[in-house]
């Protein structure tokens, strides 16, 4: 029940910060994928860096210990995020600020984001016998996480997301992919 009220209050903490910075905004969603304005990106790699610091710092201390990852299988991955995205980029929405705009009484965000979900929810259902043998037999890694899959400890495996995190946000200042006045 505890990780429940964590896990809650968590998740509202983040809605409330994404709403809070204007990424609930469809033109927000849209743009990224215009290229014309990458604060989801950002907003997004920095919560990746912050949680990752966290989460191996907690574990160095003996403070949490990390479950079992499920199995990898990478051309599961590839197909599953290529649906997301383009369903992402069709909407103008991902869950989560689907989710906060929901919360936020906004009814433009729970008919696409309730239809996403309900749609992503039974294609996958109805396909799940058919496509899951498949995906299995294909480049399956294990159960595995980064560092493992690459042999380096987990202190360098987040240093060096921060460093490709730090390094993307330079190029994408140097293309002159910050917001636009007319977005504002």
């Amino acid at each position: 029940m505890t990780s429940f009220i964590v896990a809650f209050v968590l998740g509202l903490a983040f809605g409330f910060a994404l709403n809070k910075a204007g990424l609930t905004k469809y033109h927000k969603i849209v743009n990224v994928f215009r290229f014309t304005d990458m604060a989801v990106l950002k907003f997004m790699m920095t919560a990746l860096v912050v949680a990752m610091a966290g989460l191996y710092a907690l574990r160095g201390l003996g403070l949490v210990t990390f479950p079992a990852p499920p199995a990898t299988y990478v051309v599961g991955n590839l197909v599953g995020g290529l649906i997301f995205g383009v369903g992402m980029a069709m909407a103008g929405f991902c869950p989560g600020t689907a989710a906060a705009g929901a919360g936020d009484g906004k009814l433009d965000y729970i008919i696409p984001g309730v239809l996403g979900f309900l749609t992503g929810a039974a294609i996958y259902g109805l396909t799940y016998q058919q496509v899951q043998p498949a995906i299995m037999a294909i480049a399956n890694y294990g159960n595995v996480v980064i560092p493992d899959l690459w042999n380096l400890s987990p202190f360098l495996t987040v240093l060096l997301f921060a460093f490709m995190s730090l390094f993307l946000f330079y190029m994408i200042d140097r293309a002159g992919w910050q917001r636009k006045s007319s977005d504002q």
